[in-house]
């Protein structure tokens, strides 16, 4: 008999995605996996129990799944739900591994009840940005759905609209857009603008990615800081000290001035995001302009940010947007099951699953193991 993998409905308040979708279980096909999902899991994302039993896969209550599951998978687990994750630690088992989002580096209390309760946790997260887990790196996967949705809403928000037209009533110019941060939430973002139709300009700290902001048809925004080595060797934005954010403030205002729609995207992880565009900076946008600050979840790029709700400044409206892949669950999950059931098939050596801490994928993401914290750097973090 091979491993028994157990998928569950999120709890997280809100959450409409799923972590496995019937089409992603192929990828398993010869690694001898069976599966046992909670009834309903899938059906606010669009996949109704019915796709799952045709696969094969057995439909159970959450206890079920639990008791008989050696590897749970979740999309929001413990330290990314902090309002009811917990419910579920009564019911792991000593031993058992989960495989999922959990934010941590910054929940750090989840790290250690996972650990008190012998729960090997492996966090989707962490997944190093090289070359061999590129088709397991979830959070580029849910940058893409947000920076796509990030232009619906401030395209739905714009009292403009955002191609030029040509009518009988004479021409419409196109609405301007301006993407700040070219990660892979800023890069779909500019995409998605530019198919809409608006003049979009990206900008970046890192001159690197110039090309490819160019090569969807926008305009690369310069700004003359210097490139102070922004990126790091993990291939993410890293933090820089205030005197580059001061400069950066002010040469962006001017910029900003010219938009009608600004959609941030600048997180560094594990931190909160940095202050990008402050209240003053704000003002200078004509009335009627949107900011969407996709880095809400992390407080916001964008000083008057309040996470989850819309603020009216002077005319201007910004949104703080939280959980954006879970308001398009469908796709989200599909994009999702890919990334967790490809890194799964790897974990599963002759049958068994094998969490080698010599490998690199392992270790980078493996929280806790064998009843202790064992990942390094969420070690540092909690001293």
């Amino acid at each position: 008999m091979g491993i028994v993998v157990g998928v569950v409905a999120e709890i997280s308040p809100g959450e409409r995605r799923v972590a496995i979708v019937p089409s992603a279980l192929s990828v398993l096909n010869k690694t001898g996996v069976e599966f046992v999902m909670e009834a309903g899991a899938g059906v606010r994302a669009g996949f109704p129990d019915s796709e799952y039993a045709e696969k094969g896969v057995r439909i159970a209550t959450r206890e079920e799944v639990f008791a008989a599951a050696e590897v749970i998978l979740q999309v929001r687990g413990l330290g990314a739900n902090p309002e009811t994750g917990a419910a579920d630690l009564a019911l792991f088992r000593r031993g058992q591994t989960a495989i999922g989002f959990g934010e941590p580096l910054t929940a750090l209390d989840a790290a250690r009840q996972l650990a008190a309760a012998g729960v090997n946790f492996l966090s989707m997260e962490l997944m190093p940005r090289i070359t061999r887990a590129q088709s397991m790196d979830a959070l580029s996967s849910m940058a893409t759905i947000a920076g796509y949705k990030a232009v619906l809403i401030a395209a739905d928000s714009l009292p403009r609209i955002f191609p030029m037209l040509m009518t009988a009533a004479g021409t419409l110019t196109p609405a301007r857009v301006l993407v700040i941060g070219a990660g892979v939430a800023g890069l779909q973002a500019i995409a998605t603008a530019r198919r809409l139709g608006a003049v979009v300009s990206g900008y970046d700290i890192r001159t690197a990615v110039k090309e490819q902001i160019e090569s969807l048809g926008a305009r690369f925004v310069v700004l003359d800081m210097g490139d102070a080595g922004a990126e790091d060797k993990g291939g993410y934005a890293k933090a820089m000290g205030e005197e580059f954010y001061r400069r950066q403030r002010e040469l962006l205002g001017a910029v900003l001035a010219q938009q009608h729609v600004v959609i941030t995207t600048a997180a560094v992880p594990g931190k909160k995001a940095p202050i990008l565009i402050t209240a003053e900076m704000a003002a200078r946008m004509a009335p009627g302009s949107v900011i969407v600050d996709i880095a809400a979840e992390r407080g916001g790029n964008c000083e008057l940010t309040r996470p989850g709700e819309t603020v009216e400044s002077g005319g201007v409206s910004i949104i703080g947007p939280l959980n954006l892949p879970s308001t398009i669950p469908y796709h989200a999950s599909q994009m999702y099951a890919r990334n967790i059931a490809t890194f799964l098939k790897y974990l599963i050596k002759d049958g068994k699953l094998n969490l080698d801490r010599e490998d690199e994928i392992v270790r980078e993401t493996l929280v806790t193991y064998a009843g202790e914290v064992a990942h390094a750097k969420v070690r540092e973090l909690l001293g």
